[in-house]
């Protein structure tokens, strides 16, 4: 373990590396690291502070970077010593991408991403907080896919524990994932009809761009093609609060006469690109496998909903957070990992991410905000999942989208208050 420090206006940070067996289960198949950030307010970094570990959302999602102390970050600095884990595969630790994995084939490559889920990322935590913290427990804050993290930590380890928070993250339990994406589609259309309602001039635009697409061969500032299905992805940003309107804002500018403009093409470019996040796609559906594959459940789930067929649907709707196998074709990120994504996608043996009768018995204390009106994590879903958990107390709230935590200190000031019994 190896650390450096710095300092920053609102905090301090300490830099650490780990060195953590690839698999947990066989120490001699060779090692990886996973990194973390240590963050602290100035002037207790000598101070005896109980430690909390952030878990991101994601899947494949590196830890926030603390460009300043974000709404929930600075709450949990008042009282808490703060590790912001790059989760294996992501960020510093050792990446998992089409430049990395290169050299192994594809049944190697399909290998090595099938060790990146919940449950080691689980047991890399117990390996750091043991580092770290020696015997004591700490606390774990999940968002969203962190979330699914903190119900296999409950699950796996939880005498690692003190207490668990959760944010826009329970997930089905038993569920397939094309219980996932049946439920997901039609929160996805209520989210366009609440998008087309607020900017309902935006609808002969966007059908105007999905028709261009259709007609033309354009290509983004990279090089690579915008198809129409590429653009249709677009609405993964009606699930925040802070990015809903960003849509309009792209379609505004979208066209230079006949022609999609620069600054059209630019901005699509960073929402529909998985260059920064390739684990995103090619996990996506894997986190909800338990003996069971995907077999591209979004891909298939979605022919039951004709609305998103824009070339016959009445408007163009778009899709939310779906990976589709056509996306291993078009995007030069994902493109050298197609054949591993499509084993990976008809693996069925899968381990199981949770012990229902552990989760049934459990003792550390759990809070969790679901969003009433969630696009990511379906909310009756999550309500029946909490049901099997003990000492689990929900708060379900409509004020928030799926990044609440983010918006506001209230959201991680109420969970507390949850776990220590004051609401």
């Amino acid at each position: 373990m190896s650390a450096v420090t710095y300092r920053r206006a609102g905090l301090v940070a300490r830099d650490h590396v780990f060195r953590v067996p690839l698999r947990h289960d066989d120490p001699g198949a060779g090692e990886i690291e996973v990194f973390g950030r240590e963050v602290v307010a100035p002037g207790k970094e000598d101070q005896a502070l109980p430690w909390l570990v952030y878990l991101q959302g994601g899947p494949g999602g590196k830890a926030e970077r603390p460009l300043s102390t974000s709404a929930w970050l600075g709450r949990t600095l008042q009282e808490y010593r703060v590790l912001l884990l790059d989760q294996r595969g992501t960020g510093r630790s050792t990446p998992a991408n089409r430049q990395t994995l290169a050299g192994m084939s594809p049944a190697e490559q399909a290998e090595h991403l099938s060790l990146l889920r919940a449950d080691a990322i689980v047991r890399d935590a117990e390996v750091l907080r043991k580092q770290l913290v020696g015997d004591e427990p700490w606390s774990v804050l999940g968002q969203s896919f962190g979330g699914f993290c903190a119900l296999t930590y409950l699950s796996l380890a939880p005498e690692g524990l003190r207490q668990v928070m959760i944010t826009g993250g329970i997930p089905t339990l038993t569920g397939h994932a094309d219980d996932v994406y049946r439920a997901a589609y039609p929160r996805v259309l209520r989210k366009n009809d609440a998008y087309y309602a607020r900017y309902p001039h935006d609808a002969a635009i966007a059908r105007r761009v999905f028709a261009h697409l259709a007609e033309h061969d354009v290509r983004m500032p990279t090089g690579e093609r915008l198809t129409p299905e590429r653009f249709q992805t677009l609405g993964i940003q009606f699930g925040q609060g802070s990015r809903f309107d960003a849509l309009h804002f792209l379609l505004e500018e979208a066209f230079v006469g006949a022609e999609l403009s620069d600054t059209f093409l630019r901005g699509v470019d960073a929402v529909v690109s998985f260059a920064e996040r390739p684990l995103y796609a090619v996990l996506h559906e894997a986190i909800y496998c338990q003996r069971t594959a995907s077999r591209w459940s979004a891909h298939r789930v979605r022919a039951e909903f004709p609305e998103f067929d824009a070339t016959s649907a009445d408007r163009v709707n778009f899709t939310g957070e779906m990976i589709y196998p056509w996306m291993f074709e078009q995007d030069p990120a994902l493109v050298p990992l197609r054949e591993a994504a499509e084993l990976l996608a008809a693996k069925d043996d899968w381990p199981p991410l949770y012990d229902l009768d552990r989760l049934r018995r459990n003792e550390v204390p759990v809070a969790a905000a679901v969003y009433h009106d969630d696009m990511f994590v379906d909310r009756d879903q999550a309500l029946a999942s909490a049901e099997q958990i003990g000492r689990a107390r929900v708060w379900v709230t409509n004020e928030y989208e799926h990044d609440g935590l983010k918006a506001s200190p209230a959201v991680l000031d109420r969970l507390l208050a949850m776990n220590r019994g004051d609401v």
